[in-house]
């Protein structure tokens, strides 16, 4: 199963965790950069747990090196595909995060997240030579979160058949939680593959727990001002309608939501229609000077009829603020 997105749109643009992805890219092409001196990058900048058991090698470095690796390490990737998969997790589920906590608490948590994770992989592979890298500890933070915030959200998550794409919407309690134990089997299995399963564990865990705390502090003066200047001024282009069709009337009603500069100026809308086991991709052309509670008719989407015609999908406008 592959997550394309959740279906909670975030209210602000998520600069911060924009930026943490930006950072991430940045210093990924940083990494590949170093060539021949690559293994020894890693091992510098990756959190190796032996450099704070074993004397022999901790002498090696100095104590700011072996405390700025309990943060540089999540930055760090092995490889595109390892970047690829944890950002675009964080990509999903970081915006609702910081939607949620604002710019500066979602900073601050992140990082604990982060370093934690590392934390609770070092306790438990204490003597390990083995450099442990990479954003998931930190991730597997904003999911515990996520959890907490939006038990009850739907991912859309696409299965591919063969060459045929398949989106189903999994609940998130489900998603996550199914994530969650997974990671407990493969760490209570002593799962290999190079995965810091005990950082997913930490990180996930103290999510919820940094989640708790920082709810309770009140948020700054400036985050208020920078949740006014990043107010989103559209709505997410994938959207899911779930449409009903009330007993024998072969057309379909749901409705689609656009802000009110797109009903100003006019979008177009990915849509998936979750109608049985017809799960479509449709494009909505949403024109400009729409109004509130206005239909949009797509014809032949609807049900189909005994006689094999199809009735249409008519879509109500709703103006978000």
């Amino acid at each position: 199963m592959i997550p394309i997105r959740d279906i909670i749109p975030s209210k602000n643009y998520p600069i911060v965790n924009n930026c943490i992805i930006g950072i991430n890219v940045v210093l990924y092409l940083v990494e590949v950069s170093q060539g021949a001196h690559l293994d020894r990058f890693i091992y510098t900048y990756g959190l190796v747990p032996a450099r704070y058991s074993l004397p022999h090698i901790s002498s090696y470095f100095t104590t700011t090196q072996n405390i700025f690796s309990i943060l540089s390490f999540m930055f760090l990737h092995g490889g595109f595909l390892h970047l690829l998969g944890n950002m675009w997790s964080l990509y999903i589920f970081g915006d609702n995060v910081e939607d949620r906590l604002g710019p500066f608490r979602y900073t601050v948590f992140y990082l604990l997240c982060g370093m934690t994770s590392g934390l609770s992989h070092l306790i438990i592979n204490i003597h390990s030579n083995v450099p442990t890298i990479g954003a998931s500890g930190a991730i597997a933070g904003v999911m515990g979160a996520y959890l907490i915030l939006h038990p009850n959200s739907k991912i859309l998550t696409l299965i591919p058949i063969i060459f045929i794409p398949w989106f189903i919407e999994v609940p998130a309690f489900f998603f996550l939680g199914l994530w969650f134990v997974l990671q407990f089997i493969n760490a209570a299995g002593g799962g290999g593959g190079g995965i810091a399963w005990w950082a997913h564990i930490g990180g996930f865990i103290f999510g919820i727990v940094f989640l708790k705390i920082f709810l309770m502090l009140p948020e700054t003066g400036a985050s208020h001002k920078i949740r006014r200047a990043t107010t989103k001024k559209k709505t997410h282009r994938l959207q899911v309608i779930r449409p009903v069709g009330p007993g024998n009337d072969p057309h379909l009603y749901g409705s689609i939501g656009v802000t009110s500069f797109e009903a100003l100026t006019g979008t177009n809308k990915l849509v998936n229609i979750p109608w049985g086991f017809q799960k479509r991709i449709i494009k909505v052309i949403v024109p400009s000077g729409v109004k509130e509670g206005s239909m949009l008719r797509l014809k032949g989407m609807g049900k189909i009829t005994p006689d094999g015609k199809r009735g249409d999908l008519y879509l109500k406008v709703a103006i978000k603020p």
